[in-house]
């Protein structure tokens, strides 16, 4: 069986972690200091604090923002739905705004447009997809322009790049996930990113039951959100093997767009300037399931993500929406494995796969 995904877990992890349990700091220490500074060091931010999760990560970098209630928070509804979750978790409503057809991200378009119609914005939550960054440039240039807050869900794309800008440095703080399928892990946790002083001592703060730097003085209400030392160990050697698992991906997906080449398949798109570190290799069929159910016979993995746009969702019933592009992209979408850990031959073997049922559904 090819898997969707396969987590890269080595003896450096293990010599990591089994330092950490020899030395006694379990939960929040220097260890966790340490992958913050090396995190943020390579996105070019100027501050990292690390969370729980991804989920977490987000609802710190939009608290720290000072995001709550009576806000309203332009994003996507074509993502996993931790990215609406997290701004009504502060108290803020989501405004679902589409998505580009080609590159399933927030439509910059879409966003003036709904300035321009009178929509009352305070920030813009925008998700680097499947690992290619959004229009970042041009989404700081209209959260500039109207005076937003624009906050980055990174969290497939670490490592991912515009013009040679690491994704994380264009909001005024970013998100990344640490989840085993992600491009890094570090079994659970997150990190948010920004180069603003402010807005890393409240989220350093709000993921610290809102102390101070010492002692039992809380000066505002917080979570516990920490990283523990054992996930930052691992995600310090997971760090330094980031470069190489980037570089893995990315000639899996070249491979498969010449193997999808002659095929009657829509493959990932990578703008001119961008740099897509490819989370997941998503493609477009017309028969998705068909062909799903034929990689499956095959033991060829896949996976759809997402089925449900968010503002489809029962727990979003509420919220008004016009995203047809989102919604033609739910329906359409197949991400195939190109992880790391695949051989040649399975890359081979997918792509051959993929391009023998298209040309068959298309006879």
């Amino acid at each position: 069986m090819i898997p969707i995904a396969n987590p890269d877990v080595g003896q450096e992890e293990r010599g990591r972690v089994a330092t950490v349990l020899e030395n006694g700091q379990l939960a929040d220490g220097p260890e966790v200091r340490a992958f913050e500074d090396e995190f943020a060091d390579f996105c070019g931010a100027t501050h990292g604090v690390a969370t729980s999760n991804g989920t977490t990560a987000l609802h710190v970098a939009l608290a720290a923002l000072g995001i709550g209630p009576g806000d309203r928070v332009a994003t996507t509804p074509f993502s996993f739905i931790a990215s609406a979750n997290a701004i009504r978790l502060c108290g803020a409503e989501p405004v679902f705004l589409d998505v580009d057809p080609r590159t399933y991200n927030l439509d910059p378009d879409a966003l003036v447009a709904a300035l321009r119609d009178g929509v009352d914005l305070d920030a813009v939550l925008a998700v680097h997809l499947y690992g290619l960054p959004a229009d970042a440039p041009r989404l700081r240039e209209l959260a500039d322009e109207y005076d937003l807050l624009l906050v980055e869900d990174a969290a497939q794309a670490h490592g991912a790049a515009v013009d040679g800008e690491r994704v994380g440095t264009f909001g005024d703080a970013a998100c990344f996930s640490f989840y085993p399928t992600k491009n890094m892990t570090t079994g659970e946790g997150g990190m948010v990113v920004t180069d603003r002083d402010d807005v890393a001592e409240r989220a350093a703060r709000f993921v610290n039951h809102g102390r101070a730097t010492s002692g039992y003085e809380h000066v505002e209400v917080g979570h516990n959100f920490r990283m523990t030392s054992i996930a930052a160990a691992i995600g310090r050697a997971q760090l330094e093997k980031l470069p190489g698992y980037n570089r893995a991906r990315r000639e899996n997906a070249a491979r498969l767009d010449e193997l999808l080449s002659d095929a009657p398949v829509e493959t990932p798109l990578e703008p001119a300037g961008y740099r897509h570190v490819y989370h997941q290799y998503t493609v477009r069929c017309p028969d998705r399931d068909g062909l799903r159910a034929a990689l499956g016979d095959l033991d060829i993995g896949s996976g759809v993500y997402y089925p449900t746009p968010i503002h489809e969702q029962p727990a979003y019933a509420d919220v008004d929406h016009d995203a047809p592009n989102a919604e033609h992209a739910a329906a359409s979408v197949l991400s195939l494995p190109v992880h790391p850990k695949l051989s040649e031959a399975d890359v081979e073997r997918i792509g051959d796969a993929v391009a023998e049922h298209a040309k068959e559904v298309a006879a």
